[in-house]
């Protein structure tokens, strides 16, 4: 059975729209896309690569499905880490609409997400089941309890606007730090792990 992991890059403020282009997705008027680029260093690209390496399959949303689709399949080199493995290993793309995808290797998932997702990590043999961006998707099966890690990169820049991975009306959910490394230009990478239920209480007033 494979882990189901998630990796995503946001904002100081929990944006994670569009963050590799300035027309990678501007709906809703976003106009800031892009703005991972100027904080882009060996450090990223090489935990990057981490990733890619411990994966199996991929796990995407329409939106983000297509925005790989786009550019990936034209990435030829065989040096490439990323492109080789994106490009040859199994892609699911959750979506109502998409019928026949023609990059290689993908299959459709829809129906009853969550059981086809929790089928899907059974089915997985090598490697990790990943899920890259894909925001909408991933708030999906965290509130169904389906993934198992968390990568967050926190980029050093504010936005103000734009969609977030952790939107309000989630559910309260507790994560065990398991790994933290910073890179030179300032990024902050947090892998997390879902611990559960959050918890609540109060200090114990002054003279208690």
């Amino acid at each position: 059975m494979a882990k189901l992991t998630l990796t995503t890059f946001v904002s100081l403020d929990g944006v994670m729209q569009a963050p590799g282009g300035t027309e990678e997705d501007t709906s809703g008027g976003f106009e800031y896309g892009g703005w991972l680029v100027p904080f882009a260093d060996d450090g990223m690209a090489a935990f990057t690569d981490e990733v890619f390496d411990r994966s199996g399959a991929y796990l995407l949303g329409r939106r983000t499905y297509d925005i790989f689709a786009a550019y990936w399949p034209k990435v030829t080199d065989p040096q490439d880490p990323i492109a080789t493995r994106l490009n040859t290993l199994p892609k699911h793309v959750v979506s109502t609409t998409l019928t026949d995808p023609e990059w290689e290797n993908t299959t459709v998932v829809s129906g009853d997400v969550p059981a086809e997702v929790a089928r899907l990590k059974e089915r997985t043999a090598e490697g990790e089941l990943q899920i890259h961006g894909s925001g909408t998707l991933a708030r999906s099966l965290l509130a169904h309890g389906l993934i198992d890690e968390v990568n967050l990169l926190v980029y050093p820049v504010y936005l103000g606007s734009g969609k977030r991975l952790f939107a309000d009306g989630g559910k309260p959910t507790a994560f065990e730090l398991t790994g933290a490394r910073t890179t030179g230009s300032g990024i902050a990478i947090h892998t997390y792990r879902p611990g559960g239920p959050a918890r609540f209480g109060d200090f114990d007033p002054p003279g208690a």
